[in-house]
């Protein structure tokens, strides 16, 4: 068993499309669109078969995204090596994104970074 694919909901579906791409190098759908509900969706795809979809709708709900709550609280992507999380951490810090944690060893032996992405999503960087 694995985990098919994960969703989210977003305000701008292209602008986070756009970074994943330029971040993540994920590759992206045509999107979908039903015209009757005016829900719009992309996936992105991933190395290594990773699939996350994006999804927009109208009258959405947008609470503020506490980094300590219950529920999914982020997505991790692994890049392979230290120097891959050095580099992306200060490209995304450059790029003006808050870095929550510089690169470090954590004490359960994962080398990462934490990072606030696109609509306040925390996003996880490790090896």
């Amino acid at each position: 068993m694995h985990i098919e694919h994960i969703a989210m909901y977003v305000n701008d579906l292209e602008a986070t499309r756009d970074f994943f791409v330029k971040y993540f190098n994920a590759a992206s759908n045509d999107g979908y669109h039903n015209k009757t509900t005016d829900f719009r969706s992309y996936f992105l795809s991933f190395d290594g078969g990773a699939r996350l979809e994006i999804m927009n709708r109208p009258a959405m709900e947008d609470g503020e995204k506490y980094l300590s709550r219950t529920g999914y609280i982020h997505i991790a992507f692994s890049l392979g090596s230290r120097e891959a999380v050095d580099e992306l951490t200060a490209k995304l810090k450059e790029d003006g994104y808050e870095v929550l944690s510089e690169p470090r060893v954590t004490g359960d032996g994962y080398y990462e970074s934490c990072i606030v992405g696109i609509e306040g999503n925390q996003i996880e960087i490790t090896v």
